[in-house]
């Protein structure tokens, strides 16, 4: 079988460099460079990505042995019916690794065509790092080497760069971009760098809040014999993702003319705030994924998509969403419900495993952002507890418990919140023992117990588990 690079593909496009990008995961892979593919083939933007790795270990070597070229999978279900189909990816130059080649990092700043900045490292990875104290060394966080990368810009052009710069993280951080732009401004003070390029970054440097939606588990080891036949090369960076894809982003017209994805059929969104989408999201697919796991984990299901086909499940998966969630969000319903049900079609795809223990990490923190402000608006609004989203809380407090019957529950959180469940749970008295985890406001952000009706709703449920 043929190696996949571009001596043995055919007439692979030559185009400039528009795009510097920090990450060369699966995700962006996926998401990303997939989408940028088809906008160079459906539109005049013809540019290329150029990847930083973000990290002294990556798939930097992989990738640049096949030239920057790989093939996405889709599978999944689309308008009710099962997709499976490939696609080239051509659009990634390489990758470049800052830390054996820091000179060279900086040189790709040199570059006049220059457009677009894209990032996913980690939702922890946009963060300030005072141990960065000299730019002329590799700084160790992701906003360090951005700040050294744009300095050297604004060295380099002395103080006016050509154009303008577009700068779009994808990390799944609230106000994602206006955090990064913080640390940027934070290092300029920190390097005692001329103000001259502090007033660049406030006045040439765009920085765009975004939102991504795409489920990528990656690398498909168990398929890829089969998809290597298929595609006639030995490709070993294969992207498996879902059809389904969204991409929310902040941005004034200027950049909606240059990413012109209009053209594409993409499910691409501008707008001038993305906070009622990010509350979609949130409330609606992490929201029904956090809610399920304990009640359906207890039930003897394993995965996601069991959940969803099962006859009591699916109807509760429904209940939640369709009754306690939706009447929750200020957006029209019937866009909320087109939502909902593309989110159960992704949640019963045949081709993903999707283990509910995976998703069970971190539960509680997670419990707090994407379930809980359902159920306080749900009771704000209708005056009455939301039946099914407080009995999700009865199963996650069962399931801290780390037992079940004669079974024990592997979980996975952090050291201190599985010591105080265990605390609360050795309590003789069942009502003590909600009473006592309810009102730990630094799990909560609140004491729950002042929402009486809930509280009393979780005491008589959880002594019936």
């Amino acid at each position: 079988m043929k190696p996949l690079n571009r001596n043995t593909v055919r007439e692979t496009p030559e185009r400039p460099v528009k795009i510097l990008q920090f990450g060369e995961g699966n995700f962006l892979r996926g998401f990303v460079d997939w989408m940028i593919d088809i906008l160079n083939e459906q539109t005049d933007f013809e540019g290329n990505i150029q990847i930083i790795q973000p990290l002294p270990l990556g798939m930097g070597e992989a990738i640049n042995a096949q030239d920057g070229l790989y093939y996405v999978l889709l599978e999944g279900i689309e308008n009710g019916k099962k997709v499976q189909k490939t696609r080239q990816i051509t659009s990634v130059k390489g990758v470049l690794n800052p830390y054996e080649d820091y000179e060279g990092f900086l040189r790709l700043a040199e570059n006049p065509q220059l457009e677009f900045i894209f990032s996913n490292t980690t939702e922890a990875g946009i963060a300030f790092d005072k141990s960065d104290t000299d730019f002329k060394i590799l700084p160790n966080s992701f906003p360090g080497k951005l700040s050294a990368l744009l300095f050297h810009r604004f060295q380099y052009f002395e103080g006016t760069p050509p154009g303008k710069l577009t700068i779009i993280p994808c990390e799944l951080i609230d106000k994602n971009a206006e955090k990064l732009k913080e640390c940027i401004l934070q290092y300029a003070d920190h390097w005692e760098l001329p103000q001259g390029f502090r007033e660049w970054i406030l006045r040439d440097v765009f920085f765009c809040n975004s939102l991504v939606d795409r489920i990528v588990p990656g690398f498909p080891k168990n398929q890829i014999h089969e998809i290597q036949q298929r595609i006639g090369f030995e490709d070993n960076l294969v992207v498996k993702a879902e059809p389904f894809n969204l991409w929310v982003i902040e941005a004034p017209e200027d950049i909606r003319k240059r990413l012109n994805f209009q053209e594409t059929g993409l499910n691409v969104i501008f707008t001038d705030d993305l906070r009622s989408y990010r509350t979609r999201k949130v409330r609606i697919l992490n929201g029904a994924h956090t809610a399920m796991v304990p009640i359906a984990y207890l039930h003897g299901f394993t995965e996601v998509r069991e959940v969803v086909e099962d006859e009591k499940m699916g109807a509760f998966l429904k209940q939640i969403l369709f009754d306690e969630i939706i009447p929750t969000i200020d957006m029209p319903k019937a866009a909320l419900e087109r939502y909902a049900y593309e989110v159960l079609d992704r949640f019963r795809n045949p081709f993903i495993k999707h283990a509910l223990l995976d998703i069970a990490l971190n539960s509680i923190s997670k419990f707090r952002v994407r379930v809980l402000p359902s159920i306080l608006t749900y009771m704000e609004r209708y005056g009455k507890v939301p039946e099914g989203l407080a009995t999700a809380l009865a199963y996650l407090i069962v399931f801290y418990r780390g037992e079940y019957g004669s079974e024990s529950i592997p979980i996975k959180d952090d050291e201190a919140i599985i010591a105080f469940f265990k605390t609360a749970w050795d309590m003789e008295d069942i009502a003590l023992t909600v009473t006592t985890i309810l009102s730990n406001e630094a799990l909560w952000g609140v004491n729950l117990n002042q929402q009486v009706k809930l509280s009393d709703f979780l005491k008589e449920k959880i002594t019936t588990l």
